[in-house]
């Protein structure tokens, strides 16, 4: 499956943004989807993730109630809704797939990733 990630961009702190990821190749919804993001100079952080069904949801827990990840499987495409964004809030965020139902919060665990979008909050 390949993954492209848009949505990215320049947004004022309190404000909201929807990244998108719109998988192809492949059907989404074989798959366990998750977000994670990079600040520069830093690793890669778990988001989100959700599994096949968009049933079953994994958050970190520093961004429970900001964040939420969805997911359309009829068009191949998950969401990551971003509100009261902070500054902190600034990475690259990435979109991945897992094969397995693991929901796991380890950017090892996922097999493909798309390419990255910048988010940039200003202060």
């Amino acid at each position: 499956v390949q993954l492209q990630a848009s949505g990215g961009g320049l947004v004022q702190a309190g404000g909201s943004l929807r990244l998108s990821c719109a998988a192809s190749g492949r059907a989404l919804r074989m798959y366990t989807v998750g977000w994670f993001r990079q600040a520069p100079g830093k690793e890669r952080d778990f988001v989100a993730a959700n599994n096949w069904s968009g049933g079953s949801t994994n958050y970190a827990d520093s961004l429970k109630g900001r964040f939420t990840i969805s997911r359309d499987n009829a068009k191949s495409t998950m969401y990551l809704q971003m509100n009261s964004l902070k500054p902190e809030d600034t990475a690259v965020y990435y979109c991945a797939a897992d094969r397995s139902p693991r929901l796991s919060d380890y950017p090892s665990a996922y097999d493909y990733w798309g390419q990255g979008t910048l988010v940039t909050v200003s202060s």
